[in-house]
């Protein structure tokens, strides 16, 4: 299913029972069963009406990698975490490189949110869509979390 959003056309692949297999961006993914309650969700979220997804996740990966993925969704729209703090948060504080490789497979980009995890020095490192699409995409969460003050 290819979605349009602000940073270019996503693919998205659901399983039989409606639950998102993969979510990326640019990259032509097979097509799958379209998924309405996804188009709306992103659609809400790219107007800066949600922050969070409500989605049945069907993830392949290792034990491992999924304990990883299951935090990343954990970091609040607008922030930003390190690897260092990935691994202590998932209770294995020596596993940076792990969870970083871990993160560098996350098959469902945005929802699961790879790209709020950045370097210990606070630079972006590593992204699947580019670091510029995820320089873009957290520049643009970061917008949207910033209290609006009206006069």
């Amino acid at each position: 299913m290819r979605i349009e959003t602000p940073f270019g056309p996503a693919w998205a692949t659901v399983d039989g029972t409606g639950a998102l297999k993969k979510f990326t961006f640019g990259r032509p993914e097979p097509d799958g069963a379209d998924c309405p309650e996804l188009a709306r969700q992103l659609n809400e979220f790219f107007r800066g009406a949600r922050r969070t997804f409500d989605l049945a996740l069907a993830p392949e990966g290792t034990a491992f990698q999924k304990r990883v993925w299951d935090e990343l969704v954990k970091i609040p729209f607008g922030e930003t975490i390190s690897y260092g703090e990935l691994a202590c948060r998932i209770g294995n504080p020596s596993s940076s490189r792990a969870v970083g490789h871990a993160n560098s497979k996350n098959p469902i980009a945005l929802i699961v949110p790879c790209h709020r995890v950045i370097g210990a020095n606070g630079t972006l490192t590593g992204y699947a869509g580019g670091l510029e699409l995820k320089d873009k995409l957290l520049t643009w969460e970061r917008s949207f979390a910033q209290p609006r003050l009206f006069t």
